[in-house]
């Protein structure tokens, strides 16, 4: 009786786990659940869903979005490092020593190509100039200037050509020339408005000479009124003219023209302003030498 009932029992369990839905696993160790197709179903649709969200994201902040940000960073990057080299450079100036300009004065020897290496009284010595005049000549400057092109070599070493007519001037003997009309002239009044005489050459294109030479007449001239033939030559004038130690323009020396140089200072400009235009010809040296004695000219010790 006993055997019969459990030969009943070992073949009805199966049955029942089979109806239930169960599934005796084959090994005892391990239990393996078969979901329901709805549960399948949904968890893949749920999986789709985290999917689709994540690409809407990766869409939303897209590589080209954090590009300008990085750009920004460089720009204030390069920004903050040219107001630094800006700063530097303020210090260096602010701690660089300056002599105020005296008599006693001398600027270096040598060519200034242009007006900013006059400031800084730094010539072109004339070891660096490439040329067979003797360099401890008297006239060496005047002969070598003569040319219409000077090869020198550069601090790093390199040979280079300057136009001579492109040369602000020179120093000899401590002595500042500048390059005005084709020629170098000394200035002799120095100062913040320095003053200067130059001799200038001009042609008038309207000027005819009634004897110019006609070639149809050997060895005679010939007056011809109607095709009024242009002479070549010129004019040499002895001018005055003014220097803007502050901005390097040459102006002639006229009442206009120490009017706007003495815009610097409001209270020179409003005296000058004040006088009659015959006292503003006779006075406008004065105040030019008030000026220079407010604003004295300093250049670099070393």
């Amino acid at each position: 009786m006993s055997k019969a009932l459990f030969f009943i029992l070992l073949f009805w369990c199966p049955l029942v786990f089979s109806q239930e839905g169960g599934v005796i696993p084959e090994d005892s160790t391990e239990l393996k659940l078969i979901p329901e197709a709805g549960e399948t179903e949904q968890r893949t649709d749920t999986i789709q869903v985290q999917d689709e969200i994540q690409v809407q994201d990766e869409i939303q902040v897209p590589d080209a979005i954090q590009v300008p940000d990085a750009i920004q960073v460089q720009d204030e990057i390069q920004v903050q490092d040219e107001i630094q080299v800006q700063n530097q450079l303020q210090e260096e100036e602010q701690e660089r020593p300056m002599v105020q300009y005296s008599p006693d004065f001398e600027f270096n020897d040598g060519l200034f190509a242009n007006f900013e290496s006059v400031k800084e009284n730094r010539p072109i010595p004339p070891a660096r100039i490439v040329t067979d005049e003797d360099l401890f000549d008297r006239t060496f400057y005047e002969k070598i200037t003569q040319l219409k092109e000077i090869v020198i070599y550069d601090e790093n070493g390199v040979k280079k050509v300057l136009l001579t007519e492109n040369i602000w001037g020179y120093s000899r003997n401590g002595i500042l020339y500048i390059n005005v009309g084709s020629a170098f002239h000394r200035i002799s009044f120095m100062g913040s408005i320095s003053h200067f005489v130059a001799t200038v050459t001009t042609y008038n294109p309207n000027y005819y000479d009634p004897y110019a030479y006609n070639p149809y007449y050997s060895n005679s001239y010939y007056y011809n009124r109607y095709s009024m033939p242009q002479s070549n030559v010129g004019s040499t004038d002895l001018r005055q003219y003014l220097l803007d130690f502050d901005s390097g323009d040459i102006m002639e020396y006229d009442t206009e023209a120490v009017e706007v140089l003495l815009m610097k200072d409001p209270e020179l400009s409003d005296e000058f302003h004040s006088l009659s235009n015959r006292k503003k010809k006779q006075m406008k040296f004065v105040y030019i030498r008030l000026y220079n004695e407010k604003h004295p000219l300093q250049f670099p010790a070393d």
